[in-house]
């Protein structure tokens, strides 16, 4: 098994596995609310995968999975003359309604989403929302007496497809094994962030269009990247929607950390003769037991 083969298999352990039922699941819920608010009992309308789901980086065993309800703007204009809080209000009606088809499931209302935890540890976030002309999403913010928020998912969802097109189909990859390095070494970053840099980096990456044979180098590269973000930095844009993608802390020093690492590995493949197993070893420190051995 070649360095290519092993990010190759690298790649397929993290890719998420329990697909089906995340789509049963999803479809389920979208059919509750049509058939609630909607009149028509159609399991795929007004309903959109957000977040890592929705951009197509997450990876096997995460949690959480967002998803977007478009609800009819009469409920919109309902809940905003609401007397006291509508947004809170209008959470609690769509929780109601979830309840009609997962009864017998902890469901709650949390803020700004519904949120339905499963036995299995996958947790859907729905966030109930009303569509705006430009394609953005008005949502409810039921804290501090309740408010109306905006979020644009979609021009990120697009952004990401597109470069990772572009390059070959290298910037999806790249999402997910970062996902498993902040996994292992419990790097306060979030994965939307994730995904802003990798964008970022990769647009300009001499290698953006290789295959997995570059994957030590493209890993190695975006390490050495990362460290070399502002530690003042306090936000990022991203891609599709220019949002704020603020950090959650410094990334910057494990990064470095597993730059050096990756390092130690490369100069194994590369010695003569080559001392594939320690070069292996040194590739799972950084991104954990789903690196082949």
């Amino acid at each position: 098994m070649g360095l290519s083969d092993w990010f190759n298999t690298f790649c397929s352990n993290i890719r998420i596995q329990d697909g089906g039922t995340i789509s049963t699941r999803y479809k389920n819920i979208t059919k509750r609310l049509n058939t609630d608010l909607w009149n028509t009992t159609s399991d795929t309308s007004h309903s959109l995968y957000v977040g890592s789901y929705g951009r197509n980086t997450a990876i096997n065993g995460f949690s959480d999975l967002d998803m977007i309800c478009q609800l009819p703007y009469a409920k919109y204009e309902q809940y905003n003359n609401h007397y006291g809080n509508g947004q809170s209000a209008l959470l609690q009606e769509v929780k109601s309604s979830i309840q009609n088809t997962y009864f017998s499931t902890d469901v709650s209302g949390n803020g700004q989403v519904v949120v339905i935890s499963f036995t299995d540890g996958i947790t859907f976030e729905i966030v109930p929302a009303f569509i705006n002309d430009n394609d953005s999403y008005t949502f409810p913010n039921a804290n501090n007496g309740g408010s109306w928020k905006t979020t644009n998912p979609k021009p990120e969802i697009k952004a990401i497809r597109e470069r990772n097109y572009i390059c070959n189909n290298n910037l999806i990859p790249l999402c997910r094994m970062m996902r498993a390095w902040k996994n292992k070494w419990n790097v306060p970053i979030g994965g939307l962030l994730i995904d802003s840099l990798a964008y970022q980096f990769i647009e300009n990456y001499k290698y953006r269009d290789k295959s997995y044979v570059y994957y030590d180098y493209m890993c190695r590269d975006f390490f050495k990247w990362m460290t070399n973000q502002s530690s003042e930095q306090e936000y990022w844009k991203a891609p599709g929607s220019g949002q704020y993608v603020y950090g959650k802390g410094l990334f910057q020093y494990k990064a470095k950390q597993c730059y050096n690492i990756a390092l130690d590995a490369i100069s194994y493949e590369t010695a003569e003769p080559k001392k594939e197993w320690s070069a292996k070893q040194k590739w799972r420190d950084i991104f954990g037991t789903k690196f082949p051995e």
